[in-house]
């Protein structure tokens, strides 16, 4: 297809994930238990992604580049990479995909969909929708598998020299196994890979501004997210004062149950599994010390369902300090001095998403100059756009995605010389 029917296909998909968002939403709280309200705030926000790479599609501009002898001319070209196998999460199992597949079908690929073994059923129906807004046979391709079965597909699509880009996002443990199977034939490879998002609210910060971005930063699909954050530090002179209106905030405004509920906000955790890293992290603070200020134990829903839980009183050397929860808890330090701050924050060897809350501009500046992860909020606890390049340094991954950058992840560029003129 040429980029102007590449670009109305992906608008008319686009269209279709519009009309059909309540339906669309619906397989997504069936699928992994997310609150409907949130499960369409997903479809929209994964239809924005068709939308902005439909527009993207005719903008895969070249370049002229001056030669040193007046007998050439250099010309750059950009040109689709190939087959792209795209790996997704069953958080998002809706927005991984669109993010990704936007892009690469902008950009003139083809692609491989393996969705996340709990959440096939929202990829099959992104693909009856890339039916018929006419995206041709064999452009959107889904391969569903088991748990069992997945590490072997996995390996196939990084291993099979047909396929030449991978895309995946998940746990930074499982992006190091498929970037080793990407190796042996030099695939291009996008990695959005684990988080351990600090949130810091320094002593000039709006209190009430930084609960407000705490609670949606933290709780958002039951902290299920990789940007959710995960270490609260908080300086000394508003720590009390913080932690008390965070555990209000939490008790007023955080309501479990079913997902299909209207007042529910935070359904289910995706496994039993999940569920006791959650337990795990608590009893090892508790038992180094932290306090439980509100929540702390498995709801009464069901084996899945954990209340949202604060911590107080956390040192750097309890395990929800060390390494991502993925789950419904707050973990809150205490800290003096903005270097402690930073050097507690960089301690980790991903760096995904940051959050910070002051109202000093000197601070912002210096702060958001020094945090190392690849996206900073600044008084702001949502941080996603269609707009926005996402993606990590260190160990979160590799590339970025959306954005006017994210079209690149699937483009090759090729430097062509016209000599004799």
């Amino acid at each position: 297809l040429s980029p102007q029917e590449r670009s109305l296909r992906l608008r008319g998909w686009y269209e279709l994930m519009v009309e059909n968002r309540d339906e669309l939403a619906r397989i997504v709280t069936a699928e992994n238990g997310k609150p409907l309200k949130e499960a369409q705030g997903e479809i929209l926000y994964s239809a924005s992604f068709l939308e902005w790479f439909a527009e993207e599609a005719r903008r895969v501009y070249g370049d002229v580049i001056p030669a040193s002898t007046s007998d050439r001319r250099i010309l750059v070209l950009k040109q689709p990479v190939g087959v792209a196998a795209i790996i997704t999460p069953w958080n998002f199992p809706s927005a991984m995909i669109t993010r990704k597949v936007g892009a690469a079908l902008a950009a003139g690929c083809t692609v491989v969909v393996k969705p996340a073994e709990d959440t096939p059923l929202s990829a099959l129906a992104l693909g009856e929708l890339a039916n018929q807004a006419g995206i041709p046979a064999g452009v959107y391709n889904v391969v569903p598998c088991s748990r069992q079965q997945a590490p072997a597909v996995g390996e196939v699509l990084c291993t099979d020299p047909l396929v030449a880009k991978i895309s995946f996002t998940g746990s930074t443990a499982t992006g190091k196994i498929l970037l080793k199977h990407a190796a042996g034939t030099v695939k291009r490879v996008s990695m959005e890979l684990g988080g351990h998002a600090p949130f810091i609210v320094f002593d000039s910060a709006d209190v009430d501004r930084a609960v407000a971005g705490a609670l949606a930063s933290k709780y958002r699909n039951s902290g299920q997210t990789c940007v959710c954050t995960n270490r609260f530090l908080v300086q000394k002179g508003i720590h009390d004062k913080f932690v008390e209106k965070f555990a209000k905030a939490i008790e007023r405004e955080l309501h479990v149950g079913n997902g299909f509920d209207a007042k529910t906000t935070q359904g289910p955790l995706i496994n039993e599994k999940a569920v006791e890293k959650v337990e795990r992290h608590i009893n090892d603070a508790v038992s180094q010390g932290a306090s439980v200020v509100t929540g702390g134990k498995r709801h009464s829903l069901g084996k899945n369902f954990f209340e949202p839980t604060l911590l107080s009183n956390v040192t750097t050397k309890m395990l929800c300090t060390q390494e991502e929860t993925f789950g419904p808890l707050a973990p809150v330090i205490k800290f003096e001095t903005e270097a402690e701050a930073i050097a507690i924050a960089n301690a980790a060897n991903v760096g995904l998403a940051g959050y910070f809350y002051s109202q000093d501009p000197a601070q912002i500046w210096r702060v958001a100059e020094q945090l190392e992860v690849g996206m900073v909020g600044v008084n702001e606890g949502i941080v996603s756009s269609v707009e926005s390049p996402f993606g990590g340094v260190k160990q979160s991954g590799l590339g970025r995605e959306g954005s006017k950058y994210g079209i690149d992840e699937y483009l090759e560029i090729k430097y062509v010389c016209f000599g004799g003129l």
